[in-house]
Formats: C-alpha cells, structure tokens, sequence
C-alpha cells in the first residue's frame, strides 16, 4: 500500500506540474478575488517592487500597459545626469570597503521540496521516494531555486547557501532531523525517509536559517485519502480537482466534477466516497493538520535554538495550492498567523510570501522562486543592518 501512496504523490505532482497554473496565496482573511482569473495566464505576469520594496505579482491591464511603457522612458530621461556621479561616489564607497566580502555569512534553509526545488528543470528525483538520496541537493541545488539567488545576492559560494530541503517533508519529519539528524522511522503516509547526521553540524554552522514546512502536513493525508476514496483511480481525478478550474461549490461545478468522475468510471460507493472527503473530510483534515504543524514548527525553533542560539531565524510564509476549497484557505491563513505570532514571542523573523507565482501542486515557478528570494534578502539585510 506505501509504494501506492507514494506512486499517486508523485503522478499527481507531475500532472499537476504540466499544467502550468499559477496559485496564490492570501495573508489576511479573504483573498483578492481578481486573483483566481488573472492566474490562467503566466505570460502576462510581472514583478515590481512596491512602496515598501516588497516585490509583488502585477498583472497590468491595457491602459496600465501603455503607461508603463511611457513612465519608464521618463523616468530614465529624468535620472541620466544623476546616473554617472552616483557611480563614482558608489565606486569610490566600495574602495573604501574590506576587499573580502565573499562568503560574509553562512544561510540554511530548512523545508520541503518547496525549498528543495521540486519542479525546476534539473531537479529530477525519479519514481519513488524510498531509500532517496537527496544529499547531492545540499550544495548541487538548481541555480534557480531561491536558496541559490539569495546565495548570489550576498555572493555567497555553495558551501555558505546550503539548502537542506527534503521532499514530502512533514512538520513531525523536520522536529526529527533537527533534533537527531535522521528520522526514527519511515513517514508512512508520504513515503519518505531521511538520515543525515549533517544536517545538526549545518545548522550550528548557519548564521541565517529559513525554516519553510507545514503544507505537507494537510496536502499529503487529502492525497491519501482521495487515493483511499478511490481506490487508487485518483491520479487522473486529482488533476481535475486540484487545477484550478473548479472555483466555486455551486451546481456547474458540481455538474462538471460529476461527469469526471463518471469518466473515470468509480462505482457508487467510490463517488460517495470522494463527495465526502470534498465537502467534509478535507475540512477535517485541515482541522487536525493545523494542531500538529503550529505545534511541531515552535518545536523546530526551540531544537534550533539549542544547537544554535545565535542565528537570525526565518520563519517563511505559505501560499495555497488549492484556492478552490475554503478549508485550505483557512489552513494557511491560520498558519501564517501563527508564525506571525511566533515570531513576536521567539524574537524571529517571519517574511511573508503571498504572492508567489506556483503551479497547482504548490511548487514555486522560478518566478516565484526569484520573488521568495527577494523576501528572504530583503529580510536578512534588514536584519543585518539593526545588529551592526
């Protein structure tokens, strides 16, 4: 049964990745409601910094186009006799400066496949999650995950930007490797098994730690149970519910969800099945998955302390993967709040990363992950500057 649980993971994971739809995350209590319509596409997205530099995702309207394009030509125009003496003051600035400002500090990042860079080209973790070797990762991680791009913002080499992301990590999983360095036995529901006794030297070594984990915790069990529901035909019927295409319980949706599942020819009891998991089991899910993850999280914190007392630890925000359910919605709002207050008791740092660009399995597009490491940099060289 394991090999099926973990078989359905990763085909689900693949599909989903193919479909290439942009998911997005809201912090507060209900999310932008253009948000769902503008993400069909992700050819017309774009990043730009706020007021408050935050980067954000702009999906610009005609009008807001042809402004665009004039704005900067202006602006441009208006800069060009500053340009030239800015450059000579920064260069005679950096002249001034210690010449050895290579590898200043040393950052970790701890997570799941989201951080282990899941879904990028060359990251290629074969059919099943059992006896994987993932070690390679940990300085051999894609160029364009946002370990390596906060890495290249403080010009850091791949033995001072360490990414120790373990795909299908669960919150319980983590408390286990930063406490022993392994797990003391197989994640039964998402197949995976780690044992690195590395991962306590990297962390007592680390002058910044993110800590990214707790979406595994609601979206492997909804995986299983769909598999469960099902009797394992979900892998097909998992792509319909999870793309993004069916945003309302109303009575299209239903309609259109029970001609798929026709389709995929579930007998009665099948059908009974997957309509209780969608409109009351995921709830019960997500309800018992919130418990555990806040719970586990502050324990991660409290083990990283012990190791390493000293470093600036980042707790890093969630984005939704399943928008079309409220009980997700309510799942990571509810975690984000609780980093937030976590954060405020542990004398941490929480960035918030609500509009990174994802397809529908969760993982970050290299967008997304370009917009999470500018999150991350910005809160580390804010950090830096109130400590010097």
């Amino acid at each position: 049964m394991n090999k099926k649980i973990v078989s359905l993971a990763l085909s689900a994971a693949l599909i989903f990745s193919a479909l290439s739809v942009p998911a997005f995350a809201a912090e507060g209590d209900a999310e932008p409601e253009t948000l769902p319509e503008a993400s069909a596409s992700t050819e017309t997205v774009s990043e730009e910094e706020n007021a408050e530099g935050d980067l954000v995702i702009v999906l610009p309207s005609a009008s807001e186009s042809a402004a665009s394009s004039e704005a900067p030509a202006a602006s441009s125009e208006a800069a060009a006799p500053a340009a030239e003496p800015a450059a000579e003051s920064k260069t005679a600035a950096e002249s001034a400066e210690p010449a050895d400002t290579k590898n200043s500090f040393t950052y970790v990042a701890l997570g799941d496949s989201i951080c282990s860079g899941v879904g990028l080209v060359n990251v290629q973790y074969g059919t099943s999650l059992m006896d994987l070797d993932v070690a390679y990762n940990f300085e051999g991680y894609p160029d364009q995950c946002y370990v390596a791009q906060v890495g290249k913002t403080f010009d850091l080499d791949r033995q001072h930007a360490i990414n120790l992301g373990l795909p299908a990590l669960m919150s319980s999983d983590l408390v286990e490797m930063v406490r022993d360095g392994k797990m003391s036995s197989m994640n039964m529901l998402s197949g995976c098994e780690y044992n690195y006794p590395q991962f306590r030297d990297y962390i007592s070594k680390a002058d910044v730690i993110s800590i990214q984990i707790g979406s595994n915790d609601a979206l492997v069990p909804c995986i299983v149970a769909l598999g469960n529901a099902t009797n394992w035909k979900s892998e097909d019927l998992a792509s319909v519910v999870l793309s993004g295409n069916l945003r309302k319980l109303d009575s299209e949706t239903f309609n259109a969800l029970s001609k798929s599942l026709k389709k995929f020819q579930l007998t009665n009891e099948e059908i009974n099945a997957t309509w209780k998991l969608l409109t009351t089991g995921m709830n019960d899910i997500c309800k018992e998955a919130y418990p555990n993850a806040s719970s586990n999280l502050r324990t991660v914190v409290e083990e990283i302390r012990k190791i390493n007392p000293d470093a600036q630890i980042i707790l890093l925000g969630y984005t939704n993967p399943v928008p079309l359910l409220s009980c997700w919605s309510s799942y990571f709002n509810k975690m984000n709040k609780y980093e937030k207050e976590l954060a405020s008791v542990y004398d941490l740092t929480y960035v918030g990363i609500p509009w990174t660009q994802t397809v529908v399995d969760g993982h970050p597009t290299p967008a997304g992950h370009k917009y999470i490491a500018r999150q991350i940099s910005k809160a580390i060289k804010t950090y830096q500057k109130s400590h010097t």
